[in-house]
């Protein structure tokens, strides 16, 4: 087999070309439009689809050098913070604690059906578990973290059944929480907030039509303000990882963000304080995008072709649970409202793939429907910050089992 390294730079080069890829056919194709798909998803997907081309065609694996990726990851979260409001914090209250309860309870299920499914197909019960929240709700991380319990209970293969699980969760997450989120608008005839910027981004309509109001001055302006956070939260995670608690460095980042946006205004009322502006909305929408588009890309469909067959069978199962659990339970427990619809869309990216795709999935409907700044508050604080450590108490829970 021959192999190809993309370095960083040409990578984050060739992440926009994708991403202007997806734009080109969303345009296009209306179906991508109405059910409020990504355009980095679009974009990523047709990449990877074709460098597994390139792998079956001439044996040559292409891989891609993400640093940047990953920098981009945390100027996102970033930015999220610094547009967080304290009236929302507060008004998220509530509502943060009815999706923690249920995120924490999905947890559980997952693994359920990730084991019934594993029984289905004849196979170890443990494989349901690394098929389960061990790789979809705890993403690539966490199955790389667990493969090596799970292969001690007779899964050889492990790592590699829990990086195909979580790369195909990733595939669909990113596809289904658009069209959720187009039923559920449509059934209860929903609509965002009018005269209010999105929590993420520009508004469709908006970057179609606005010809200027971002300047270099106001976007470096911007940039200072998510370094001087990011610099803070960088100190702040080395601190607490010194203490012997680990979490990533984007949710330090994200909680600096909002401790800052939410006294820096108060105390130097004087200094412009970049939250809720149109550069902000520029510098966190083309680190989502451009993070998507380079994450998608970078998916090595070869690594997963010999260990699909039985997994499809599983990943049908979770998929299947994810959307019934999303329209019949955690819709209609956070209010059968706007927020609540936004969220179910996020949360279809979450379940089965990450936090930043239910975060792409929630831009794409506030973009298309209006703002719901609660929810962009809400689903980053319990994926990041409290997921991970539930999940490793199930994950041991389920395997003792």
């Amino acid at each position: 087999m021959n192999s190809y390294v993309v370095d960083d730079f040409l990578t984050y080069t060739l992440g926009i070309l994708v991403f202007f890829i997806g734009v080109h056919v969303n345009r296009r194709v209306a179906f991508l439009r109405n059910y409020n798909i990504p355009e980095p998803v679009t974009g990523g997907l047709l990449a990877t689809t074709f460098t597994f081309l390139i792998f079956l065609t001439t044996n040559t694996e292409i891989q891609f050098q993400l640093d940047t990726r990953d920098t981009l990851l945390v100027y996102f979260f970033t930015a999220i913070g610094i547009n967080a409001r304290l009236s929302d914090l507060i008004s998220g209250g509530k509502p943060l604690l009815i999706m923690l309860v249920l995120t924490l309870s999905y947890i559980f299920l997952q693994n359920i059906v990730g084991i019934a499914g594993a029984t289905l197909v004849d196979s170890p019960s443990a494989v349901g578990v690394l098929a389960g929240s061990a790789s979809l709700i705890g993403g690539h991380g966490t199955t790389i973290a667990w493969a090596p319990d799970i292969a001690g209970l007779g899964v050889d293969n492990a790592l590699e059944i829990g990086i195909a699980c979580a790369t195909l969760g990733l595939i669909i997450a990113s596809l289904i929480g658009g069209p959720i989120a187009k039923f559920l608008l449509s059934k209860h005839k929903l609509s965002g907030q009018t005269g209010e910027q999105p929590m993420v981004g520009i508004a469709y309509k908006e970057a179609d039509t606005d010809q200027g109001s971002i300047n270099h001055m106001n976007l470096m302006a911007v940039v200072l303000s998510l370094h001087i956070a990011i610099i803070i939260g960088y100190v702040l995670n080395e601190q607490i990882t010194a203490l012997g608690f680990k979490l990533p460095l984007f949710v330090t980042c994200l909680l600096t963000g909002i401790v800052l946006s939410n006294s820096i205004p108060y105390v130097l009322p004087q200094l412009h304080w970049p939250a809720r502006t149109r550069a902000l909305a520029l510098v966190s929408d083309f680190s989502l995008g451009l993070f998507l588009a380079m994450s998608l890309m970078s998916m090595q469909l070869w690594t997963i072709a010999g260990l699909a067959g039985p997994l499809l069978v599983i990943l049908l199962l979770q998929t299947i649970a994810a959307v019934l659990f999303i329209i019949f339970i955690l819709f209609p427990l956070m209010g059968k409202n706007y927020q609540a619809a936004v969220l179910s869309a996020g949360f279809g990216g979450f379940a089965l793939g990450a936090t930043p795709t239910a975060i792409a999935n929630m831009t794409a409907v506030t973009k298309s429907h209006g703002p719901a700044p609660t929810a962009f508050l809400i689903l980053p604080l319990v994926a990041a910050f409290f997921v991970d450590i539930a999940n490793a108490f199930v994950i041991r829970f389920a395997l003792q089992l």
